[in-house]
């Protein structure tokens, strides 16, 4: 590949507006802008953009994580502005941290990048549609006692036929496109939404072996309380007492991979408080983006002398469910899911293969299950195109990521799709429908609760197709 010198003409002369105005009126502001030590390891070999998704479906050098480093570089040496038509491609960036694991010189673009967001946030004007649809979503999302409410307005939508109008006639999608984007990820609304909580502690089956904290997640405690309730009973069935404080709220994934920094900070602050005292050995989470989140407190509240050595207590502790598991080994016999052998095709999410490195956890845990196979697909590693809410802000590049991992898993020829992140699932979920491929997708913790309970999923094989008694309407059953 060849690299881009830091005074290129020719890359400036393609770029022009990063050569428009003069220093005296350039810059980062003072407060943690990106470091030009960790910009500096970037040597501009190109190796990131094959596996950066953004450039994949833009192809642009400034949607790459190598453009985005120069311009990084310039706004820093007070080259160019941090400005809309600068910023609009960090914006593009999904934050899958693929460049990082691919990356041969070590760059640490998950510090660059998520220093440059926050400065983008507090320097930045957006129109006013942009600056509505963030509200809306980082005043509601993180919240699910604000969410909550409105699972019965959109349980009649569904019903009344109202939605198979309104996708069927396009308006909404002509009118407001992200609104529409925002509406097409939205999950059936079914009984499982309006699941009460959970008891605060929950006793191991058998002898105790950990006291563990499990975390609920915001969307994943409405939208997919299946997968709560399934990793509340796996972790029981493995000698795990589950302390579950009513407390706790939001990890702050989305507000923090979007740079909202302020917002970050205090629900961060409030879920350490909802586990102060709680004497649990490690805090656990069954989403790959809240993970990753969780694991990064030290460095959100780095500037809070109350809380930074708390938060980094935490974040020691946080683990996972399925590097959890693995780490700490089943105790429980597993059962086979399916008459015959029962072919899975694991999705790697982002923030759990390159944010948090687990990879072959997740695979190890499904081998367990008897008569299981594994189906790997192209370009296992390329995200979806949700990270966290870029599937609202950037519809378009998240429907063609969206479209080409959805093809690539089908065509592995499994029986069903193992996801680890409630994003990528509704992702996933969304584009099989819009293909019209019927393949059920699961939590690899749903599957491994089936597997303890010896819950059969019913499955013709030779027409790939599965269909499974819903959940059970409380944890415990």
């Amino acid at each position: 590949m060849t690299s881009i010198p830091a005074k290129d003409s020719n890359f400036l002369n393609q770029n022009p507006h990063l050569g428009e105005l003069t220093p005296a009126e350039t810059g980062f502001d003072a407060k943690h802008p990106p470091q030009q030590d960790l910009i500096d390891t970037c040597v501009h070999c190109g190796f990131c953009l094959s596996t950066c998704p953004s450039y994949r479906v833009i192809g642009k050098e400034m949607d790459s994580p190598r453009g985005r480093i120069y311009m990084m570089d310039a706004i820093n040496k007070g080259e160019t502005d941090l400005k809309p038509a600068t910023s609009q491609h960090f914006d593009s960036c999904l934050g899958c941290l693929a460049c990082v694991t691919t990356c041969p010189s070590g760059v640490e673009y998950d510090k660059l990048i998520a220093a440059t967001r926050p400065q983008v946030e507090r320097n930045v004007p957006r129109s006013l549609g942009d600056r509505l649809l963030r509200r809306l979503i980082f005043n509601l999302f993180p919240y699910p006692n604000r969410l909550r409410p409105l699972l019965y307005p959109l349980l009649a939508y569904q019903k009344s036929g109202l939605r198979q109008w309104v996708r069927s006639s396009g308006i909404l999608k002509q009118v407001f496109p992200r609104l529409a984007a925002m509406e097409a990820i939205l999950p059936n609304i079914t009984s499982d939404f309006f699941q009460g909580d959970f008891p605060d502690v929950i006793p191991a089956q058998g002898e105790k072996r950990y006291r563990v904290g499990m975390i609920l997640g915001c969307v994943q405690r409405l939208f997919f309380h299946p997968v709560n309730a399934a990793t509340a009973r796996v972790l029981t069935a493995n000698g795990c007492e589950v302390v579950i404080p009513k407390t706790q709220g939001c990890c702050a994934a989305l507000p923090a991979h979007q740079g909202q920094e302020a917002q970050a900070q205090a629900i961060a602050r409030q879920m350490i408080d909802s586990f102060a005292g709680t004497d649990v050995d490690y805090i656990v989470i069954n989403a790959a983006g809240c993970g990753h989140t969780l694991k990064e407190y030290g460095h959100i509240l780095q500037d809070d002398p109350d809380y930074r050595d708390k938060a980094q207590d935490f974040a020691r502790r946080v683990r996972d469910v399925n590097e959890f598991l693995i780490d700490v080994g089943l105790t429980t016999p597993l059962h086979p899911l399916a008459d015959g052998e029962l072919a899975i095709a694991y999705q790697d999410a982002c923030h759990l293969i390159h944010g948090q490195k687990i990879s072959s956890q997740p695979r190890q845990l499904l081998r367990q299950i008897p008569q299981v196979s594994l189906r790997e697909s192209v370009d296992a590693a390329l995200c979806c195109g949700s990270a966290g809410v870029y599937n609202m802000l950037q519809p378009e590049v998240a429907d063609e990521l969206g479209q080409l991992k959805v093809e690539n898993l089908s065509n592995t020829g499994a029986d069903l799709i193992a996801s680890a992140n409630p994003g990528c699932s509704l992702q996933i979920q969304k584009h099989l429908q819009l293909q019209g491929r019927d393949i059920p997708l699961y939590h690899p913790i749903q599957l491994l609760d089936y597997a303890i309970r010896e819950q059969r999923l019913e499955v013709p094989l030779s027409q790939k197709k599965v269909s499974v008694n819903r959940y059970s309407k409380s944890w415990s059953e």
